[in-house]
């Protein structure tokens, strides 16, 4: 009987890279266009990270995450954020119960938040408080009701929407929670084609059914893959500098930054550029992470670690012009040169 072979890493990410053009595949049966955001959407679930998608009503955001959830076969929950929305109506809450015999004790019944994918729907318009619910969710993956911890069903990821134009009645992400969010998604409107698109595909009004790709237990374990590509230390270098030149109060933050920043990102921007990178190299099935997947998640990274002074704002310059700028500025770090010169004798003893 002849044994099985073991597969390689270079087999494995192939596999990998076929997946996520069939997952693509699917769901653009269902969302024309928008490619950046669904890459930014995989590229954040298999690394374990939270997005906050940001786009005026009617682009699909709510659908897409919906089709996400059936592609990937997983639990889906949505929770429509509004103003009367308490902490329990998210987490879930102890109810006291009676059983047969007239004794009575404290039972736990669990809240939307105890799902795959959590959709957070207008997330601005319910106050602090029930928005800080989601914060250790976030963060540990497990919940704490009264004097109990209750772990999270793995994979776990929060997708939150907001409407950036309307604000009134709105509540702004205070920002411990938006740091929380691996990426923040900028959804735009279609093109001229992609729009035609849509019309043509509406006003057939056929319902289009998505095939499941990927198992939560599958999901857990491309995201070990991912984890496992290689980051060189020339990579790291570059992602340190650029994140280091977000902050105003930095040496080496250049003079536009100290001009027109208030403050920058934190080391975690560091860290889910990194984990984005490795995520765009394996879906491309790459081994290792290269500038320019670091250079192709800045702007949603960094988009909400930035803050920008009024002077910026009185200049016309947003938080992605001063990301892309420091793109172009910011040099990459001297690759280390190997010397096949013989090193000199260690001198003589006196």
């Amino acid at each position: 009987m002849a044994t099985r072979q073991p597969r390689s890493l270079g087999d494995t990410l192939q596999e990998f890279s076929q997946r996520r053009a069939l997952m693509q595949q699917e769901l653009q049966k269902v969302i024309i266009g928008q490619h950046d955001v669904i890459e930014q959407l995989f590229a954040a679930i298999f690394t374990r990270g939270h997005c906050l998608l940001e786009g005026v009503p009617g682009l699909a955001k709510t659908l897409m995450v919906s089709s996400l959830s059936q592609i990937l076969d997983v639990q889906f929950k949505r929770i429509q954020f509004t103003p009367d929305l308490m902490p329990s109506d998210i987490t879930g809450t102890n109810l006291l119960d009676e059983d047969e015999q007239g004794r009575r004790e404290f039972r736990f019944v669990e809240g939307p938040i105890f799902s795959n994918i959590l959709l957070a729907d207008e997330i601005n318009r319910t106050p602090p408080k029930t928005q800080a619910a989601l914060l250790q969710a976030m963060q540990e993956r497990e919940v704490t009701v009264g004097r109990s911890t209750y772990q999270l069903p793995v994979p776990f990821f929060t997708i939150a929407t907001q409407n950036p134009i309307e604000q009134e009645g709105t509540y702004p992400l205070p920002e411990a929670q938006l740091d929380r969010f691996m990426f923040n998604i900028k959804v735009g409107y279609p093109t001229a084609d992609e729009e035609e698109q849509i019309l043509s595909v509406t006003a057939r009004q056929e319902k289009t059914e998505v095939r499941k790709v990927l198992s939560a237990k599958a999901i857990v374990n491309l995201q070990k893959l991912v984890s496992s590509v290689a980051v060189s230390e020339y990579v790291v270098k570059y992602v340190s500098r650029l994140v280091r030149a977000t902050r105003p109060q930095d040496e080496s933050a250049p003079e536009f930054v100290r001009e027109l920043v208030d403050w920058g990102a934190g080391p975690r921007a560091g860290q889910f550029l990194i984990n984005g990178g490795k995520a765009l190299a394996a879906m491309d099935g790459r081994f290792s992470v290269a500038l320019d997947d670091i250079r192709k998640v800045a702007e949603p990274v960094l988009r909400h670690r930035v803050s920008t002074n009024f002077q910026a704002q009185a200049e016309g310059l947003d938080t992605e012009g001063i990301i892309a700028r420091l793109l172009k500025e910011i040099p990459e770090p001297e690759v280390a040169k190997y010397s096949s010169a013989v090193p000199p004798p260690p001198p003589p003893e006196q």
